[in-house]
This record gives structure tokens, C-alpha cells and sequence, in this order.
């Protein structure tokens, strides 16, 4: 496929929304007591409800012909059978064979790698066991009691999320830190009160040479030898990496390397043993079924239909939201506290693998791509930008992600959570015309001079998109689904838009900037890197002290 824009099914797409031109979605459920039920879906214990978007069942089969005409059944399988995905570095994108738990073999380049899949999750279960037991012990005899998780991006982020949302499981295990922001007051922070002898410290780096994350690593091994000399590195000191020879040169023992490989990205990489921080925080059969919910919406996606399939569905009502409906943002608003850093996950999720403007043969693309993600945990948003959601000038498309159950039962808090989650999505729908205004203007007594005064401030347009997703409880399963679940919503983006989901070279350009310019930070004249004069500007104020 060449020019998205010029498919048969985005004609038909631009004529229909201009026939959805003047529907509001009020309308819509007025008109369809059903509407529920024909636009929601269940994927095992998970309900998504997307019946309050701009859509008609023509839309979706519009929808669904574009995806059609995009290949995406033929790409589905190319990614599922280890075949190249990843266009300009020439990969599969295999992150689903780190979760499979089908037993059926996946090949890369003829090779099944679930050997080497299933080798790698044994190691972990046997590490995992061993600290969580006490047998793991650090130079001086103690037991490692705290652990240090240094990495960044994908290496951080999804451990990080998995372990504050699952952290209230039963059978807690050791203290788990994380640290992944550069800033000397992130690493400070985080090894603050620890102890040196009792601290496990983990090095996630697929390359082993990711600049943030081999500073931290090399202050908390100067940390560490301070207190317990240079052979507590080999006992402290564990890797995940690609790169073993790079760790085994920074002094991690062999028996302490985890393998990655290069058929998984970084954003991708929580299933592999970049989750080890969630298996040792929560045991590792909990880290299984967090693997097993993420299998389990890998299988819905390779095999449901697309009009039926949660992620084709989701990927789909984005691209309508984005490319005919103008929509620049996405906000994700889970109603759990234990949520709370999925906003972020999700951020670099779609943001880095869909903020492109290149299609997959190297030609600009004519259409958008990925939306500003953003948002925050209900009901705090609900005091801060929830005004935006309701009454802005930008129409801006929710996510709403809550669980029926809480995870800690008080009182009427949980019912209060659920009221609110209900009411913002009810009401973005809806909105709040000028009848319904003056009637409750005029039920409390107003004069009809502060009705004129008041009424237009109060008005809300409605018709403003948003998904429900409904779980039962937030458990390792259900995160794993819902992970998977947004996972392969950016794969049908991606694949829909024409573009190259699974690398990142706009990453690589600051990078490669930031290493030319550290020198002239550190006392040396600037020999690479920007000659524009603000840098150079900034740089003199920087060198000066601020002065």
C-alpha cells in the first residue's frame, strides 16, 4: 500500500463523516436501545465498551474495509510467524513469544527460540526463589533484602508500572526501587537508607551502553564498593541486557546475566527478564500470570474477526477519532490509584512507536499518525483537567479504565470511584444544552437576568469520545491482558497508517547530540555538536555557574 489517503475505503470514510457531520451521539442512543450491547465487546473477564464514539455500524465496517485494504490479517500473522516487522532494521518484533503459553514452537529465521524463551523464565524462577528465600546472599553473608532497578524507557517503565500495581498481592517480596532519570537527586533518592550489604542492584540495558542508565549503574557500583569493596559487584550486581560481554566488563558475574535479544524492543521488553524487579517483588507466579494475560489477548487478537477483535477495534476508532474527526490527543484516565503511571507506560508506548511522519517505504505520509498521549488517575483529573475534557476547544477522545472490585475495600470509596467514572463518560456524551441549563437555572430560583448571565458559561457541547474498559480486579492476569491489549492496538495503528512502528531513530539523534556536547559541559571546547548560537549561548551561561 502506498498513499493511505488515496484507498477506496478512506473515500468512503471522508464521505462518511461528512454525513456524520450533524449526529450527535445523544442522538444516536436514543435512537438504538441497544447500542451497548451492539458496540461493546468481552475478552475474557475484561469488558470494553466503546458504544460513546461518533459511530455507526457503517463506520465500523468502513473502518474494518481500511484495515482490510491495509493487509492487516496478512501482517498479523507476519508478526505472529517471526517474520520482518520491523522494516528499517530489518526484525521480527517477537514480544509475544516472551508470553506464549501455547506450546507451539515460533521461529526466527527458521529457528524456534521458545527454547531459549522457556530457558530464560526457568533462570528467572530459580533466581527469583533464591533471593525471595534468603539463599541469595551478598559478599559479606547477608541476605539481599532491597533492590536497586536501574534502566530507562521500556526497561523502566513497565517493570515499574507492574510493581506498583500489583504490589498489594499477597506474599510481598524484597523492597524494590527504581531509577532511571539521569539526575544525580533520582540515584541520591533511591539509594538513600539503603544497605550496601543487603542491596541486589539490576542493570537493564538491552545495548549496555545506554548512557542514563550506565551512569547510575557505575555510581551505585561506586556506592556499593565503598562500603563492601570492588568483589561485591560480582554478588550484588545483576544484568539484563543483549550485551553480555559488556556486563561481564563492568563485573557482573555470567550466572548474574539475563539474556534479551534483538527480535524484542525495548518498549515490549517487560515480558522478558527485564520483569524481574515484578517476580521478585511478587514471586514469580505471579510474573507467570501476567505472561498468561498477555497470551491470552494475544490469542483473542490473532484469531477473533476484525469487526469483533478488542485491539483491531480500539486501533480503528483511533484512526477515525484522529484522521477524520481531527482529534491531536488521547487522554487515558484509569479510575485506580494502582494505575496511576499507565498515562506514562502508555505515553511512550504509542507515542515512540507511532510518532511517525514517514511511511514504511521512506515517503512522507498525508495523514496523521499518533496522538499526544496524556491523562492522570480519576477522580484527581476530575480537579484538574477534566474542565479541558468538557467544555475546551479541542475534542479530546478517553480512555476511562477501572475494575469492579477494589483492591482495598473502605466504606462507600470504591461506589464513589465507579459513580464518578460513569458520570464524566455519561456526560461527555451528552453534554449540557441551553433547555436543560435554564430549566435547572429556573428549578433554583435564578432570575431570568442571571439566567441569561449564567446560561452560556454552562453549556457543554457533548458528543465527546470515550472507551470504558471494566475488569474485574486488578490482578497479574488482567494487567497482562490490558498491557497486550493496548500493545497490539498500536501494532494495527501502526500498520493501518503505513508506518514503522518498532524503531525509534528520532531518539537516537538527541543522543548522539547530548554525547557531543557533554565534553564542553565538563571544561572542554565544544569539537562536535550544534554551532547555532543559542547553544553556544546556554552553554557559556551553564559553564558560568548560572552567573
Amino acid at each position: 500500500m502506498d498513499d493511505l489517503t488515496a484507498t477506496a475505503a478512506w473515500g468512503l470514510l471522508t464521505a462518511h463523516r461528512q454525513a456524520m457531520a450533524r449526529v450527535h451521539m445523544r442522538d444516536l442512543f436514543a435512537g438504538d436501545p441497544n447500542r451497548f450491547a451492539r458496540f461493546s465487546l468481552r475478552v475474557g473477564e475484561l469488558l470494553i465498551d466503546y458504544s460513546k464514539n461518533l459511530v455507526t455500524e457503517e463506520t465500523l465496517r468502513l473502518l474494518c474495509d481500511l484495515a482490510r485494504q491495509a493487509e492487516l490479517p496478512g501482517w498479523i500473522e507476519r508478526m505472529y510467524r517471526g517474520e520482518t516487522v520491523n522494516g528499517t532494521e530489518r526484525r521480527p518484533a517477537l514480544h509475544i513469544a516472551l508470553r506464549n503459553r501455547s506450546g507451539e514452537p515460533i521461529h526466527v529465521a527458521g529457528r524456534d527460540v521458545m527454547p531459549v524463551v522457556a530457558s530464560t523464565l526457568s533462570k528467572m524462577g530459580a533466581f527469583v526463589a533464591a533471593v525471595r528465600e534468603g539463599r541469595k546472599i551478598g559478599l559479606t553473608g547477608q541476605p539481599l533484602t532491597s533492590v536497586v532497578h536501574i534502566g530507562i524507557g521500556g526497561s523502566d517503565l513497565g517493570p515499574r508500572l507492574a510493581v506498583a500495581a500489583l504490589a498489594s498481592e499477597k506474599d510481598p517480596g524484597p523492597e524494590i526501587r527504581f531509577v532511571a532519570n539521569v539526575d544525580g537527586q533520582a540515584i541520591a533518592t533511591c539509594l538513600d537508607g539503603l544497605d550496601p550489604e543487603k542491596t541486589l542492584i539490576v542493570v537493564a540495558s538491552k545495548s549496555f551502553s545506554t548512557a542514563e542508565t550506565m551512569a547510575n549503574a557505575a555510581t551505585a557500583r561506586e556506592w556499593l564498593t565503598e562500603k563492601v569493596g570492588a568483589a561485591g559487584v560480582a554478588s550484588h550486581f545483576v544484568a539484563v541486557t543483549a550485551k553480555a560481554s559488556a556486563a561481564c566488563n563492568f563485573g557482573i558475574a555470567p550466572e548474574n546475566i539475563f539474556d534479551m535479544w534483538d527480535w524484542v524492543g525495548g518498549r515490549y521488553s517487560l515480558w522478558s527478564a527485564a520483569g524481574l524487579p515484578v517476580a521478585l517483588r511478587l514471586g514469580m507466579d505471579a510474573f507467570t500470570r501476567l505472561l498468561e494475560g498477555a497470551h491470552a489477548m494475544d490469542w483473542h487478537f490473532r484469531t477473533a474477526p476484525l469487526e469483533r477483535n478488542a485491539p483491531v477495534i480500539l486501533g480503528l476508532l483511533g484512526i477515525w477519532n484522529v484522521n477524520f474527526l481531527g482529534a491531536a490527543s488521547t487522554a487515558i484516565v484509569p479510575y485506580d490509584e494502582r494505575l496511576a503511571l499507565l498515562p506514562e507506560y502508555l505515553q511512550q508506548l504509542e507515542m515512540e512507536s507511532n510518532g511517525k511522519s514517514m511511511r514504511r517505504d521512506g515517503k512522507r505520509v498525508s495523514h496523521g499518525t499518533a496522538p499526544v498521549i496524556w491523562g492522570g488517575v480519576g477522580s484527581r483529573g476530575q480537579h484538574a483537567f477534566h474542565q479541558f475534557l468538557h467544555q475546551g476547544t479541542s475534542a479530546v477522545p478517553v480512555d476511562f479504565i477501572a475494575m469492579s472490585q477494589s483492591g482495598h475495600p473502605v466504606g462507600r470509596h470504591h461506589a464513589m470511584l465507579l459513580a464518578n467514572l460513569l458520570a464524566q463518560a455519561a456526560a461527555l456524551m451528552q453534554g449540557r444544552t441551553r433547555e436543560e441549563v435554564e430549566a435547572d437555572l429556573v428549578a433554583a430560583g435564578h432570575s431570568s437576568d442571571e439566567i441569561a448571565r449564567l446560561a452560556p458559561h454552562m453549556l457543554m457541547p457533548g458528543n465527546r469520545a470515550s472507551n470504558v474498559i471494566l475488569g474485574r480486579q486488578l490482578d497479574a492476569f488482567s494487567l497482562g491482558a490490558i498491557l497486550a491489549l493496548y500493545e497490539h492496538k498500536v501494532f494495527v495503528q501502526g500498520i493501518v497508517w503505513n508506518i514503522e512502528s518498532f524503531d525509534q531513530w528520532g531518539v537516537e539523534m538527541g543522543k548522539r547530540l547530548a554525547a557531543q556536547i557533554l565534553p564542553a559541559l565538563e571544561g572542554q571546547k565544544l569539537a562536535a555538536g550544534p554551532t547555532d548560537c543559542s547553544t553556544a549561548g546556554l552553554l557559556d551561561f551553564l559553564r558560568d555557574g548560572g552567573r
